[in-house]
């Protein structure tokens, strides 16, 4: 079989994906799955349908004009504010954009008038993360550039948190979110249909909230694909976090000493790992490196230790195991090195349906 490859279960995709939907339901929180660290991938934005999201959501144009041609019809959201250059691919392909610029905004507008179709357009506010998002104080003005246009809809608000400096989803400030929302319904005398409270890091407070005041959707990635909270990095409670794994090809398999010799300088991506103990280690060379995966989101087998990376190098100490050149071994992928992987053209998927097939 190809090498290196991602093996992704669909199956505990699934599984995840209406785990999440059904533990939110009863807080009236939808889930828009995220793909976009599957790089659009149709089978995966299948897998997340199956398991009851209500949308896709992804931040590259090129992405839903992929799951668009393999027939996926479902209402699908742009993640990152669009680029002027992308406005007509963007009403094309998408229902829905998350927006926080105005120009941009009077540029959907035209794209969707040439279109003759209307586009939605959730607002980004601002609550502290300081990535994407309007500012309260100028909040008003945007929905109205928004609200000028037949071809524009305000489908709602939304907000992003964890993701830039790592401030936390509150109560306080998703109750900031839902005082907006409510603060602009009665300003301009209309309805919201999504307020969105941000991502796979809202999940601690959403799960354990009294009271989700008025959000209504967040938008899921992580939480269904690895199964874990991106705020701890731990499993989150009966997720399943075995659904995607990298799998790599032994290509060196020898006895060296455990420390370099020599002088010793800058390696080929800065400062070199430091390794620790003495005498010699049992050490393998896999065929993949940081070209195709952040290294240090790899989770190696019990019993083993990752070394360090070069571009097309993955050093391990297999510790009391064998493994032989052509020997396989599987990896766990933190959220970062999952992205690295899907985005590598070295890197083949391989998907099954494992709990279908169990069943």
């Amino acid at each position: 079989m190809t090498n290196p490859r991602l093996e992704i279960d669909l199956g505990a995709i699934s599984q995840n994906a209406r785990g999440l939907v059904d533990a939110l339901a009863p807080k009236g929180i939808g889930v828009t799955g995220v793909t976009k660290a599957g790089l659009g991938c149709p089978e995966i934005a299948r897998a997340m349908l199956a398991g009851g999201t209500r949308r896709i959501g992804d931040s590259r144009v090129a992405n839903f004009g992929a799951m668009r041609s393999a027939g996926i019809e479902a209402s699908m959201v742009l993640l990152r504010s669009p680029m002027l250059s992308e406005v007509d691919r963007v009403v094309a392909t998408t229902n829905i954009s998350l927006n926080t610029e105005s120009v941009v905004i009077h540029a959907l507008a035209a794209a969707a008038r040439d279109q003759c179709t209307t586009h939605g357009v959730m607002l980004m506010v601002e609550l502290g993360d300081l990535r994407e998002g309007v500012l309260e104080a100028d909040l008003f003005a945007v929905v109205e550039a928004t609200l000028q246009s037949q071809h524009l809809a305000l489908i709602g608000l939304g907000t992003n948190l964890a993701c830039q400096s790592g401030v936390v989803p509150s109560a306080e400030n998703m109750a900031e979110l839902s005082r907006i929302a409510t603060t602009v319904e009665v300003a301009f005398d209309l309805e919201l249909e999504i307020v969105s409270g941000g991502n796979s890091a809202n999940l601690a407070w959403a799960l354990n909230a009294s009271d989700v005041g008025r959000i209504n959707d967040l938008r899921l990635g992580e939480s269904i694909l690895l199964g874990r909270d991106p705020l701890h990095g731990g499993p989150l409670p009966g997720m399943r976090t075995d659904g995607i794994r990298l799998v790599a090809e032994v290509i060196e398999s020898k006895e060296k000493p455990a420390q370099p010799w020599g002088v010793v300088g800058r390696a080929a991506f800065g400062d070199p790992p430091s390794r620790v103990g003495t005498g010699s280690v049992r050490q393998a060379l896999f065929a993949i490196g940081r070209q195709d995966v952040d290294p240090d989101g790899l989770g190696a087998p019990r019993g083993m230790q990752i070394l360090g990376a070069s571009s097309d190098h993955l050093v391990v100490d297999t510790g009391e195991r064998c493994c032989p050149v052509g020997t396989e071994v599987s990896f766990e992928l933190d959220y970062s090195a999952l992205v690295r992987a899907m985005t590598s053209p070295f890197v083949a998927r391989v998907f099954s349906d494992r709990a279908h097939a169990q069943s």
